[in-house]
């Protein structure tokens, strides 16, 4: 009876929010003082404090709610607003407690210990409780994680990290492997088992040693303790808690459910700030505030309501200004003539610099596109440090940058690949060792790019290269203005070394499954790439440098294939100080003199042009993103909780001053 009153009260609830959107919002000063909030918008701008539903528009629908196996930050920002973490950060990037209400680690910091918070429940689609939230959730979502028959996009969250995460995960790989594999004999004649590779090719099947689930170093020594036993230290562990597979699932429903977990928001449970109430696939979804949240005071939202729409791009701004939606993003061929109109000027400013993501232009030395773009060239031409260099002091950012930003391009420009303001120990990373010349500075150099041009001339030549050196850059048709920063990108370069040397090749690739067929494949010459950081330290910012022969790695870049002598001798030398940089975990300071080494080396010698940070939009929107859970990594950004609805959006100028007050309370 307990539940099905408790059903029907959760039913009314979501009934009363859906018809009072239909009829608008009621505005209303804030709740204690009677006054708008100080600093939050602008100063007509009151908080919603009576059918708080803040709505938006999506054109983009996900694939998967398992969030134990996704890495899509479309996907996961749903998971991060129905599921709690260990850990949460407050809107000045300070950790806070979240499912955990304490910790402690060893000496070496090998060893974490976490207590549970005590009375939380799981609650399902309709806000029923179905268990306590335990120590053991988290031993079910590390072992479902590293077992390979699951393809967690995110495990390598777990490998390297986790004491026997990756024994198990190379264990249940041989089990999947050997359920295909069929008789031989090996050179020999010694019986052996094969398998047929991606080349269509048969190869022995290596015998892997066997390891069990109960070995994986994450442990429920009672139900209210976890433990988490590292590899290696791991000083900055805690950073890595709020992501993917160190999130907590109930083992039962899990088992349960078994392939249809996270197909569906039956086939979750709740247990964060808010439950998916609603999930009809390019129709709506919609996150009700969960009545049985432990800190559900800290929650001024009602709803979240998020309505499909291919065209949302085009008719976003229209349905803002007739009230249908309290979110719209401002196209850049739009911009300017808003910001020059009074009365959608005073409602228009920035997203937020997001620095949880980098973006740089990448060089690829494993080329695996059509002959006509002359592949084996691009080869001879890329494992050129003097031809790199050229187009690294060519290449002029600006012009660039200014296609995704027409009123502030330079607010994204990032000179690192770790993003200045990302982390810091006695100062900001990016100013360590030199970096710090590369912080300040800036590689567009004409006269730079014309020398080391004639020195690659010399030596292409000299090696059997054809002028001019095809590059072909792809880019995805579904990105706002991605083709024509690419059309921008070319002429920069080509101005300046001309047409003669560089042939710049632009190219769409598919609008689904880019990554896939562009970028891990290397279907590409030179490439606009990017990262999302993991946790909060440099060492996050080599994933995509760093190849391990013998361990699992999150590689793109591909100079680790390079054939070159050359090349390989670079890249030994790089892999050397990243390792020696890992290796540093009880002094900070030194840590990241030493990571900052390794990225001034990565930079040294061209293999990659640093470009941006996050790209930024200009949007009208109700919500204060400075009261907002912040961090530089993970899932923080995502999150709703902590965030008014308020009845108007602020100005660019109203932006600016609340982003310097958050600046000045973050300084302390």
């Amino acid at each position: 009876m307990k539940a099905t009153k408790r059903l029907l009260a959760m039913l009314l609830a979501v009934t009363m929010i859906l018809a009072l959107a239909a009829c608008g919002k009621t505005p209303a000063t804030d709740s204690t003082s009677g006054a708008a909030v100080p600093g939050a918008t602008g100063d007509d701008a009151n908080p919603v404090t009576e059918n708080a539903v803040y709505r938006t528009l999506y054109a983009s629908e996900v694939t998967t709610l398992n969030y134990l196996i996704t890495g899509q930050t479309n996907e996961l920002s749903i998971a991060a607003n129905v599921v709690d973490c260990l850990v949460e950060y407050d809107a000045y990037g300070n950790v806070k407690e979240a499912l955990a209400e304490s910790w402690e680690q060893n000496e070496d910091a090998t060893v974490w210990t976490f207590k549970i918070r005590q009375g939380v429940m799981w609650v399902d689609k309709d806000g029923n409780e179905v268990a306590p939230v335990t120590a053991n959730d988290w031993v079910s979502s590390a072992r479902y994680a590293c077992d390979a028959v699951n393809a967690s996009d995110t495990f390598y969250t777990m490998s390297g990290v986790i004491a026997g995460a990756d024994a198990y995960y190379e264990w249940t790989a041989y089990q999947m492997a050997l359920a295909t594999a069929v008789d031989g004999t090996d050179e020999n004649g010694n019986p052996v088992k094969l398998i047929t590779n991606e080349d269509g090719e048969q190869e022995i099947l290596e015998e892997v040693p066997e390891a069990s689930a109960e070995d994986i170093g994450v442990k429920a020594l009672d139900d209210y303790t976890l433990e988490f036993t590292l590899e290696t230290s791991r000083p900055y562990f805690l950073s890595m808690v709020s992501f993917g597979p160190y999130m907590p699932v109930y083992g039962p429903f899990l088992e349960e459910c078994g392939d249809k977990f996270g197909t569906s928001n039956e086939y979750l449970l709740y247990c964060g700030a808010f439950i998916l109430s609603t999930y009809q696939p390019q129709q709506q979804r919609i996150l009700t505030k969960n009545p049985s949240y432990w800190d559900k005071d800290n929650v001024f939202l009602d709803a979240v309501q998020a309505t499909y729409n291919a065209e949302a791009s085009s008719i976003a701004v229209t349905m803002y200004q007739q009230g249908d939606v309290d979110q719209a993003d401002i196209s850049s061929n739009l911009l300017s003539a808003m910001m020059a109109d009074p009365a959608t000027a005073s409602l228009i400013h920035p997203t937020r610099s997001d620095t949880s993501f980098s973006y740089w232009y990448l060089f690829n030395f494993d080329p695996n596109f059509d002959a006509e773009f002359e592949p084996e060239n691009w080869k001879i031409a890329v494992n050129n440090e003097n031809f790199r260099q050229s187009v690294v002091h060519a290449f002029n950012r600006m012009p660039a940058l200014a296609t995704n930003d027409r009123v502030d391009p330079a607010s994204l420009k990032s000179n690192t690949i770790t993003p200045a303001g990302f982390a810091s120990a006695s100062k900001d990373f990016a100013y360590y060792g030199e970096l710090a010349a590369y912080t300040e500075g800036d590689n567009f150099d004409e006269a730079l790019a014309q020398d080391y041009k004639a020195k690659a001339v010399a030596e292409l030549t000299a090696a059997g290269a054809t002028f001019p050196i095809k590059m072909l850059m792809c880019y995805n048709p579904t990105s706002s203005n991605w083709a024509e920063e690419c059309q921008v990108v070319e002429q920069t370069i080509e101005n300046v070394l001309g047409t003669d040397y560089v042939d710049i090749i632009i190219q769409a690739g598919p609008e689904t499954g880019f990554l896939g067929a562009i970028r891990r494949t290397g279907n590409y010459a030179f490439m606009k790439c990017n990262w999302g950081a993991d946790y909060a330290d440099p060492e996050t910012w080599t994933d995509p440098f760093t190849y391990y022969e013998n361990g699992n790695q999150s590689s793109y870049s591909f100079i680790y294939k390079s054939e070159d002598p050359e090349t390989q001798a670079l890249y030994a030398e790089y892999m050397e100080l990243v390792d020696k940089a890992k290796a540093i975990t009880d002094d900070m300071e030194a840590r990241y003199e030493a990571f900052a080494a390794a990225e001034a080396f990565l930079l040294d010698h061209a293999f990659a042009v640093p470009f941006s940070i996050s790209s930024r939009s200009y949007q009208m929107c109700n919500l204060n993103v400075f009261e907002g859970q912040y961090a530089s990594f993970g899932l923080a950004s995502q999150r709703y909780k902590g965030q008014h609805l308020y009845d108007t959006s602020m100005s660019l100028e109203q932006y600016q001053a609340a982003y310097a007050d958050w600046q000045a309370k973050l300084a302390g």
